[in-house]
C-alpha cells in the first residue's frame, strides 16, 4: 500500500512552512491548545509522536518532563527542520511511515509507550483500522492515544461551493457533500492532488472502541469570547468555525 509523502514536495513544504509561521493560524489558536489540554501528566513518560513534523510538540513533551520521546514522520524535509530546531537528548526522530510502527523498530531494548499522540496526520492514513491496532500494540496498559485530525465535516466535502454566502459575501453556512461515504478525497492545498481519507464520526470512534480503546473525551474547538480578548485582531478571521469546526480531537485509553 503506497503512502503519501506530500510534505517532501518543495512547493507544498514551503507553503506549509509559511503558514505555520503565522501566530494567528488555526493550528496555533485552536488545534494546539486543545491537543495539549487533553494530555495526561508527562513526568517520566515514554511518548510516541506520529507524524511529528517539525518536532515542536516533541520538544515541548521533553521540556514538560517526558523521559523519552520518539517522533516519527515520513517526510525527510520535516525531520531535517525538527533535528535542527527542536533537538533534545531525550528525543529521537525516525524517518518512517506511521503505518510501519512496532515496538521492535522503536523500542528494541524493551518497554512500551505511555502515550501515543498525533497532530493533524491521521486523515492522511488510508488504513485507519490497521494503524489503530498498531497503536494499541505499542501502548502500555492504561496508556493514552490522543490525536487531532481534520473534522469529518471538512474531509467529506467533494464538490460544489464550500460555503453558502449572502449578497455581500458573508458566509451563512457551510455546505457538505457525500458525508456518509468513507474513502479517499483529493483537494488542492498549495499543490493539486492532496490525498486525504474521509471517515464519519462513527467510523473514527467505533474503530477505536472495536479495538478495545475507551473514549475519554472529544473536542471540537471553536472561537470564544475569551479567545477574542486574548487575540485582538485575529478572532474575526476564524468566525467561520462557528458554522463548522476545523478539527476533531480524541482522547482514548488502552483498556
Amino acid at each position: 500500500m503506497s503512502k503519501q509523502n506530500i510534505y517532501d514536495n518543495e512547493t507544498f513544504f514551503e507553503g506549509y512552512k509559511a503558514l505555520r509561521k503565522k501566530t494567528c493560524s488555526a493550528n496555533n489558536l485552536f488545534e494546539k491548545p486543545a491537543l495539549f489540554s487533553l494530555l495526561p501528566d508527562l513526568h517520566d513518560a515514554c511518548i510516541l509522536d506520529l507524524g511529528c513534523g517539525y518536532g515542536e510538540n516533541c520538544l515541548k513533551f521533553a521540556q514538560t518532563g517526558a523521559r523519552k520521546v520518539i517522533g516519527v514522520d515520513i517526510s525527510e524535509k520535516m525531520l531535517a527542520v525538527a533535528k535542527q530546531e527542536h533537538a533534545d537528548p531525550r528525543i529521537t526522530y525516525k524517518n518512517m511511515p506511521m503505518e510501519d510502527i512496532s515496538l521492535q523498530t522503536l523500542l528494541p531494548d524493551g518497554g512500551a509507550f505511555d502515550l501515543v499522540v498525533s497532530s493533524l496526520a491521521l486523515h492522511y492514513v488510508e488504513d485507519y483500522d490497521g494503524l489503530v491496532k498498531k497503536v494499541y500494540s505499542v501502548l502500555n496498559a492504561g496508556g493514552y492515544f490522543i490525536f487531532s485530525q481534520e473534522s469529518p465535516l471538512n474531509t467529506c466535502f467533494t464538490t460544489g461551493s464550500r460555503w453558502t454566502v449572502d449578497e455581500n459575501g458573508t458566509k451563512l453556512f457551510a455546505n457538505i457533500s457525500n458525508y456518509s461515504t468513507d474513502g479517499k478525497r483529493e483537494s488542492t492545498w498549495f499543490v493539486d492532488g492532496i490525498q486525504k481519507y474521509h471517515r464519519t464520526f462513527s467510523t473514527v470512534i467505533n474503530t477505536l472502541v472495536e479495538n478495545k480503546f475507551q473514549i475519554q473525551k472529544l473536542l471540537e474547538p471553536f472561537p470564544t469570547d475569551a479567545m477574542r480578548q486574548a487575540n485582538p485582531g485575529t478572532y474575526d478571521q476564524h468566525l467561520d468555525l462557528l458554522h463548522k469546526p476545523d478539527f476533531l480531537l480524541v482522547k482514548a485509553v488502552k483498556a
